[in-house]
């Protein structure tokens, strides 16, 4: 399965959406409060069907403004609810939070109920109270369709709103004809790093990560105290909280064009990748915010989808393997390395070496050895 995103323009009727985001949360809401309300009294679980039969007892009863809301888009946000207590109860992850009303930011709709797709347009059903019925009612949203998408149905569509108030739609289809690039032969190890680059390959080329968080910090800086001085829930207040919302968008945009180019070039020049595993919480715990700058894991997991998508292999070393003080000619182990030392030479067999290429020909090696 394959997400294409378009951004919806600017339209005077973007404010419904918006209106059935906080709707929809008041179900997110209200539907977590009642399973725990259920452990406190000591009742069982009730799982996806039994919210479903809930909420039709819900829209007869007690909430029958529920009754225009979608029916599909309750029915996915049900099962969100359901896969994330089935985590909870599988030990995968903590217990399920109730989002925040300005982190509800999706909704999501099935198959092709609740809306039509042509060309650029998309039509939403809503209903509406008229005359004394519920009526469909349906609105036309134009979107930027900038490239085709490919597959042979649309599975579902997901209408977003970003943290800068604009809303996208997200088009997941069935596309997995993806076409392997032409071999190459070739095998490269890569090395992390922080200090002379950001990755350094076992064939000598190094590669500067743009680091866009450091270079715009002296505007964040700015935005952070006129935020500071506006009156909280004031206009200029709101328009202060979008530019910092803009600009951090900004940064996330460049910091993922990084990535993205940067794995289709390892793919396109390589037929094995080999890279090591790092433990980032206690990288954090040293150099917190030029780790979170520089984004290994979101680098490793565009690696890897490039990687299936290209048929390339990707090995990823384990992060107890050494490679940093063997010396990838002998193999004499220089236990008087330290981080100071970007240069040394080999006191077994004289090579001389640089440290991050040492290490990056050491994971090739290794990885190789995994194969």
């Amino acid at each position: 399965m394959k997400t294409y995103k378009y951004r919806l323009g600017k339209q005077s009727n973007t404010i419904r959406i918006g209106n059935l985001l906080d709707d929809m949360w008041q179900v997110h809401v209200y539907f977590h409060k009642w399973q725990r309300q259920r452990y406190k009294d000591g009742l069982p679980y009730v799982n996806f069907e039994g919210m479903c039969d809930h909420v039709k007892l819900m829209k007869d009863t007690t909430h029958p403004h529920w009754k225009a809301l979608p029916s599909q888009a309750i029915q996915q946000e049900l099962k969100r609810i359901h896969l994330a207590y089935d985590r909870f109860f599988k030990k995968l992850g903590g217990r399920p939070k109730i989002k925040k009303r300005h982190k509800f930011k999706s909704i999501t709709f099935p198959g092709h109920a609740g809306w039509f797709l042509k060309n650029n347009r998309i039509t939403l059903t809503f209903r509406k109270w008229n005359n004394g019925k519920w009526r469909f009612d349906k609105v036309p949203y134009t979107f930027h369709k900038h490239r085709q998408w490919h597959g042979n149905r649309i599975s579902r569509i997901t209408i977003k709103r970003d943290t800068c108030g604009v809303y996208w739609l997200c088009i997941t289809t069935t596309y997995t004809d993806f076409r392997p690039l032409p071999t190459t032969g070739q095998s490269v190890g890569a090395d992390f790093g922080m200090k002379d680059a950001y990755l350094t390959l076992s064939t000598g080329e190094k590669k500067q990560h743009p680091q866009p968080l450091k270079h715009s910090l002296n505007k964040l800086r700015s935005l952070n105290k006129a935020l500071s001085r506006k009156q909280k829930g004031s206009n200029g207040w709101w328009r202060c909280v979008r530019h910092l919302a803009r600009l951090y968008r900004k940064i996330s945009n460049q910091r993922k064009d990084f990535h993205w180019q940067l794995a289709s070039e390892l793919c396109k020049k390589f037929d094995t990748i080999a890279i090591e595993t790092l433990n980032l919480d206690g990288m954090k715990r040293l150099w917190g915010r030029k780790v979170s700058d520089l984004a290994f894991y979101q680098f490793v997991e565009i690696l890897q989808y490039k990687c299936r998508k290209h048929k390339r292999l990707l090995k990823q070393v384990d992060q107890w393997t050494a490679t940093t003080k063997p010396c990838s000619e002998c193999g004499f182990h220089n236990e008087n390395l330290t981080l100071k030392d970007r240069q040394w030479t080999c006191p077994d067999c004289g090579a001389h070496h640089d440290r991050d290429i040492n290490a990056a020909i050491n994971i090739l090696w290794a990885g190789i050895a995994i194969t």
